[in-house]
């Protein structure tokens, strides 16, 4: 495991003051400046918002969480990557912590809120929106990619005694809103927020790592929200039916996608695969292989690898792949029985010489089997494809 050096214990160590007069010396990197006096800057691994007066904030935070009307710091913050619980980190829990990365940011623990993440804060998204003087901005980092997750799959743990343990893998939001919200509008907007990074995360169709559902975030997310109580615009709905929530949406969909791309390249490009598809129901290039291997005759796995490559990128295939996993997932939720969705899912398969005009006929007895589920079925349309057609020159 590994453990701070020397010379960051040196960092860490003196009074309050200079640890204050180290951290003026260190340069920050100015990221944003909202309409109302909001600064927005990294500081080592942290991004860090300061408030003017006048802000009220909701926040998930362990510091300060929950309503507040005298935060003058949020930050966003990457824990060392040695950290596995809560009591390996320095103070020995997670609000002792935060405590302290609070006084090393310049900031007075008391009136500061912090959220945690294992993302790189290099790899921050900031997105601004406005609309009739009234500004919205979403400061977002985001990796899912070890612990994106859908809202009840199987739990990852038991908390006992309030300990904490610590999950990589986090989308956290931090929305300033430039106007004056009732504090059960500034709640509601937590509701949009969440649907709209919903919405990001399953129009890049990231898999959850614990189901063979669509994720709808991570098991850590976290989220701060600020809104301005001295702006002379009063707002008091947040809801997706008002333009609040509108720019909320917005704000947080690029945002978050955004985010997503740059720290673990989760992107369309990269989702335009139908084996990446596939990963979700446990099947891979190795899975596919090993069935190819139960056919009769010679194959090479280096000829073989190469026209799945040349199969899996394709754009029609990875919409027909597609097609066939959402028939799948409709059956798991109830809005299709297994016989209509199968029947669905083989005439998708049927047309499939039309589509990607191959010059061989899918014999479509000896490869479809009506016991059989609709994912096996498609995975053996898939090896077929690879093992009998030239796709150098179908695709």
């Amino acid at each position: 495991m590994e453990k701070p050096n020397f010379e960051t214990l040196i960092e860490n160590s003196g009074s309050l003051n200079d640890r204050l007069l180290r951290l003026k010396s260190k340069a920050k990197t100015p990221l944003f400046t909202t309409l109302g006096g909001e600064q927005i800057y990294r500081l080592e691994n942290s991004i860090v918002v300061e408030l003017p007066s006048g802000r009220n904030v909701i926040t998930t935070s362990w510091l300060n969480g929950g309503f507040r009307s005298d935060i003058k710091c949020i930050f966003n913050h990457t824990i060392p990557s040695y950290v596995s619980d809560e009591t390996e980190l320095e103070g020995g829990s997670v609000h002792s912590y935060l405590s302290l990365v609070a006084e090393r940011l310049g900031f007075d623990p008391c009136r500061s809120a912090g959220l945690l993440t294992a993302a790189k804060m290099e790899n921050v998204s900031i997105v601004s929106k406005s609309f009739r003087g009234i500004q919205v901005t979403a400061i977002v980092t985001g990796g899912i990619g070890i612990n994106g997750g859908r809202a009840g799959d199987p739990a990852s743990y038991y908390q006992d005694n309030g300990e904490t343990k610590m999950i990589n893998g986090t989308i956290n939001t931090i929305l300033l809103i430039g106007a004056n919200l009732p504090p059960y509008t500034l709640a509601r907007t937590i509701i949009t927020a969440s649907e709209a990074k919903v919405v990001a995360v399953q129009e890049l169709m990231a898999p959850s790592c614990y189901s063979c559902g669509i994720a709808t975030g991570s098991g850590t997310d976290m989220i701060a929200v600020v809104a301005d109580s001295t702006s002379p615009y009063e707002l008091t709905d947040s809801g997706k039916h008002s333009k609040l929530g509108e720019l909320i949406g917005k704000c947080v969909i690029e945002a978050t996608k955004e985010a997503l791309a740059k720290q673990t390249e989760l992107t369309p490009a990269v989702q335009c695969d139908s084996i990446v598809r596939l990963k979700r129901f446990g099947i891979s290039e190795d899975t596919i292989w090993e069935m190819a291997c139960e056919l009769e005759g010679d194959l090479l796995k280096s000829d073989f690898n190469k026209n799945l490559l040349l199969l899996r990128k394709n754009p029609v295939v990875v919409g027909l792949t597609s097609s066939i996993l959402h028939i799948i997932d409709e059956v798991s939720w109830g809005l299709l029985c297994e016989q209509n969705g199968k029947k669905a899912a083989f005439a998708i398969i049927s047309g499939i010489p039309a589509v990607l005009d191959t010059k061989k006929s899918l014999p479509f007895n000896n490869i479809l089997k009506e016991n059989d589920s609709i994912l096996h079925n498609w995975i053996r349309v898939m090896l077929w494809l690879s093992y009998n057609v030239n796709l150098d020159e179908s695709l």
